[in-house]
């Protein structure tokens, strides 16, 4: 397998790597990334249906007063399915608080998943065992604890690597920078993917940063980095398959941005109305990964109606399995507040428990 950054230098593509156009057609990708094998490409199909039919009925659930709050990925599965296909199971994830999609694909619970979104936890699955850090809502405070679990796998001698989402948002934040400065210097195996979906909440990229490309913030760092179409899925497997495997053989970090879109508000209760335009939606909407990818897939011959029917089928029983154990009241214990502070409760911790317990006892009477 080659790895051209490193011969190159540290600069990306002056344009975004493609291999397949909005409307579903080839186009030849570079010479350096190859094409990802057909089964891997039904199988992203399949798990971007289920995705985004996940991304419905969560969306959905907090209109029904089932979640607190959900940020919708609509728009932006290749990029998230495309991570997760690039993995082995004992690889590492570092999410935001956007990839919900991301997490279910890769094989957690969905309704561990969404217990943060629902106010029950911070996090509602086991990070180790299933090797997912918990869904950082702080903005890029997730990409140094990633830089930092990189490096304790090199030294403990497993060829694990680390992926780290973020978003363009994210990339303004001086712990992205950090991140980037220790990665580059310790050169450990860690990507980052940002997937630059052109708003942070209301903000435009253009009122973020004066760089050409979120990619080139990689190279004041010494950190390799890419460019690639985030809406389409090939060249997203393609090329995070690439940097994952050059910094599984040593070859040290890696930066990919992913040029996407959130189709939906920044969360529920966002109106994306007021800072952009009904004409810029449509324009993207017609680049919709998903409906991309089913297109080409047709045209190799790798799906066809029954595959597509067979898909949304699945989809569909996923999302009435989410639903109908999220309309199932969560049992909370209170005194779980004071649980996981310290390894061994405070004299504090153990004040305020017995506080909480007279006053739960005195609402009792």
């Amino acid at each position: 397998m080659s790895h051209p950054q490193v011969v190159d230098g540290l600069l990306p593509a002056p344009v975004p790597v493609r291999f397949v156009a909005e409307d579903g057609t080839a186009v030849d990708p570079p010479a350096a990334y190859p094409m990802p094998a057909g089964e891997q490409l039904t199988e992203a199909y399949r798990r971007m249906v289920i995705g985004r039919r996940f991304d419905r009925q969560a969306t959905a659930l907090t209109k029904q007063g089932r979640l607190a709050v959900y940020p919708s990925s609509l728009g932006q599965e290749a990029c998230q399915i495309g991570g997760v296909l690039a993995l082995r199971d004992d690889d590492w994830l570092f999410p935001t608080y956007r990839d919900s999609v991301a997490l279910v694909s890769r094989g957690l619970d969905p309704v561990e998943v969404l217990t943060l979104l629902r106010g029950d936890w911070h996090c509602g699955y086991d990070p180790a065992a299933v090797r997912v850090a918990p869904q950082c809502t702080p903005l890029a405070t997730q990409t140094i604890h990633a830089v930092g679990m990189a490096e304790a796998l090199r030294r403990k001698g497993e060829d694990a690597v680390v992926l780290a989402f973020i978003g363009d948002g994210g990339t303004s934040e001086g712990d992205f920078h950090e991140a980037l400065n220790y990665a580059g210097v310790l050169r450990c195996p860690v990507v980052f993917l940002v997937q630059n979906n052109k708003y942070a909440i209301s903000v435009p990229l253009a009122r973020q940063t004066a760089a050409p490309a979120l990619a080139y913030k990689g190279v004041g760092y010494g950190v390799p980095s890419e460019q690639v179409d985030g809406n389409d899925l090939v060249a997203v497997l393609s090329v995070l398959t690439e940097a994952v495997g050059r910094a599984r053989a040593g070859g040290g970090p890696f930066l990919v941005e992913a040029h996407t879109y959130r189709m939906d508000p920044h969360t529920n209760a966002d109106d994306p109305t007021r800072y952009r335009d009904a004409e810029e939606a449509a324009r993207w909407e017609s680049a919709d990964p998903l409906a991309r990818l089913e297109t080409y897939l047709r045209g190799r011959g790798l799906l066809d109606d029954a595959g597509v029917a067979a898909a949304a089928q699945a989809a569909d029983a996923y999302a009435a399995r989410v639903r109908d154990r999220m309309n199932a009241d969560p049992e909370t214990d209170p005194f779980e507040l004071f649980d996981h502070v310290f390894a061994e409760p405070t004299p504090q911790l153990r004040e305020q428990r017995e506080l909480l317990r007279a006053e739960l006892s005195a609402t009792e009477e």
